[in-house]
């Protein structure tokens, strides 16, 4: 079974965000081995270009060479959940590679991180706060894993 990777900036702080991504953490490691790595939020006396710029260097470093890196930016591809389910089967039925999502701080990845992905998704035409988007797509990894194995979590 392929593993799913995930590299988050920053921890989640409030209780009802850390709540709901424990949920479907949990409810997703049914299906795939999950690793996460945080990144740690840039120092709050840089600028927002630099905060980008600091947080990807340290998401890029996280990287290692068995990833297939996929950004979620507000500018990537949309997808319904079975088009997701379907990408998730290629991606991790890849031997040479397993798919690790990357969501980054307040202002977004760097150009230098969005570069490297070697696909971007949205989840929405609209921004959401990185705590709700890191929510949104444990929710819609487990809502795709739940897909490819025909559990009842989704009704089509």
């Amino acid at each position: 079974m392929r593993k799913i990777k995930f590299i988050w900036v920053g921890k989640l702080r409030k209780g009802h965000w850390k709540d709901a991504a424990e949920h479907y953490m949990t409810a997703l490691s049914r299906h795939y081995p999950v690793t996460e790595v945080i990144v740690k939020d840039a120092p709050s006396h840089l600028a927002e270009t630099s905060k980008n710029d600091w947080e990807g260097e340290r998401i890029l470093e996280k990287l290692e060479p068995q990833d297939f890196p996929v950004a979620l930016d507000e500018h990537g591809k949309t997808m319904t959940s079975v088009a997701l389910a379907d990408r998730l089967t290629g991606w991790a039925e890849d031997p040479s590679t397993w798919p690790c999502f990357i969501i980054g701080g307040a202002y977004g990845l760097s150009s230098a991180v969005l570069e490297r992905c070697r696909f971007t998704m949205s989840l929405s035409p609209m921004t959401f706060p990185h705590e709700l988007a890191r929510v949104l797509l444990l929710e819609q990894l487990y809502r795709a894993a739940s897909i490819q194995k025909g559990l009842p979590y989704h009704h089509v």
